[in-house]
């Protein structure tokens, strides 16, 4: 027992100036990452440029410009996110709107603007999500108590979110609305609101997005196909398909790195939305499963974040923690499902290792807020007690609120 207690010590983050776990797991995310692209990619980047290391060149530049954002966004303090979150929300709006007018289409969507000297094209879903965030946190900060006792309070971020959703729709991005509902309403969750609002506005999002699913006839193929994708696993069930051959190619310990079979053409999107299979093959079971335990613990010190700053008063940084949990959890969870044929097939990458400079880059940028938010907590728990490293390493308390909606 004392030899454990020594261990938990050792590897306790309460006397830090910010929690190393949560940067290892996102720094170590991004590393697999790029190896596994570079990995993924060779073949089609060869294909389509002669260079098979075309996409590895572009996301290691990727890489470095998502690390240079991340200490940008760092050294910005919480108070000019909660300032402008209004503003930025906005903005994204605006965005989202700019790229229905003019954006790039790809596959029959329209999701990304073209921006002179920028290496990339900016996937507009991935900074809304990021201001959305923001809003959301500075709005429950702003209005906790009517949140919980009002209807109207409770349903206004959910009318933001419903102009977003038809934005994104029109493009169409169907899983960042998946994803971006799930979190609001998760926020909501979190900030304490009834439970029963939620059953309500479930069952009616449920309807919603059964007409929707059936109202297409391509997005009722991916249902089926998902249901039995071996019953026509040359056309709408090929994905996922050879998705499972992959895994089931891997085995315990995988084919080795650079040895996947199925990245030579056979699985569509290999580095991009179907990276995950590509790493099962080459890594194995263990391999996949070191990935999600990766995964398990960025978000479960993300949410010890939110918490912290909820016990120490800081609303804003407490939501705007949970908020990013919930979508790179959220996220995570359907990109994983949908490669091992648990949800239809959506394009949704993977958080921190898929292919795309914009979900990189944005994806950094949260962790870094997520930094920004445990080094300001801590801060303010050293100076409000001497008890604070206890208050830090777990110590629970509840905490109060004032007629103001500010936590006391």
């Amino acid at each position: 027992m004392l030899r454990l207690a020594k261990w938990r010590a050792r590897l306790s983050m309460a006397d830090k100036p910010f929690d190393g776990w949560l940067l290892l797991a996102s720094v170590s995310l991004m590393l697999i990452g790029w190896v596994m692209v570079s990995s993924a990619s060779t073949e089609v980047a060869a294909g389509l440029t002669g260079n098979p290391w075309y996409f590895s060149q572009r996301h290691a530049i990727f890489v470095v410009m998502a690390m240079t954002a991340g200490v940008l966004t760092l050294r910005a303090p919480l108070a000019w996110w909660r300032a402008n979150g209004p503003l930025l929300l906005l903005v994204s709006m605006a965005l989202l709107v700019l790229v229905l007018l003019v954006g790039r289409e790809v596959n029959g969507s329209r999701r990304w603007l073209s921006i002179p000297g920028i290496p990339f094209n900016l996937q507009v879903s991935e900074v809304a999500k990021l201001c959305l965030i923001v809003y959301m946190a500075g709005y429950l900060e702003r209005f906790l108590p009517d949140v919980r006792r009002y209807w109207g309070a409770f349903l206004r971020p959910l009318m933001v979110m419903g102009v977003i959703a038809v934005l994104l729709i029109l493009e169409p991005d169907y899983g960042a609305v998946v994803v971006m509902t799930g979190c609001v309403m998760g926020m909501l969750l979190m900030a304490g609101a009834p439970w029963g609002r939620f059953v309500i506005i479930l069952a009616a999002v449920g309807l919603l997005g059964f007409y929707v699913a059936i109202a297409e006839p391509y997005r009722l193929a991916r249902l089926t196909s998902f249901s039995d994708p071996w019953a026509d696993q040359f056309a709408s069930g090929y994905q996922l398909t050879q998705a499972l051959i992959a895994f089931g190619r891997g085995h315990w310990f995988g084919m080795g790195l650079g040895n996947s079979v199925q990245k030579l053409f056979y699985l569509p999107e290999a580095h991009t939305d179907f990276v995950f299979a590509v790493l099962a093959e080459e890594l194995g079971l263990f391999g996949a499963i070191a990935v999600v335990g990766l995964f398990a613990l960025l978000i479960y010190r993300a949410m010890a974040v939110g918490r912290r700053a909820e016990l120490a008063g800081l609303a804003f940084a407490a939501y705007a923690s949970y908020g990013i949990a919930l979508v790179i959890g959220a996220q995570a969870f359907i990109n994983i499902a949908v490669s091992t044929g648990m949800l239809p097939t959506k394009g949704l990458t993977l958080p921190l290792l898929s292919y795309g400079g914009s979900s990189l880059l944005i994806s950094a940028m949260m962790v870094a807020l997520l930094l920004r938010a445990d080094i300001e907590t801590r801060q303010a728990l050293r100076r409000a007690s001497p008890t604070a490293p206890r208050e830090v390493a777990g110590e629970r308390r509840e905490p109060r609120i004032n007629g103001h909606g500010a936590y006391k």
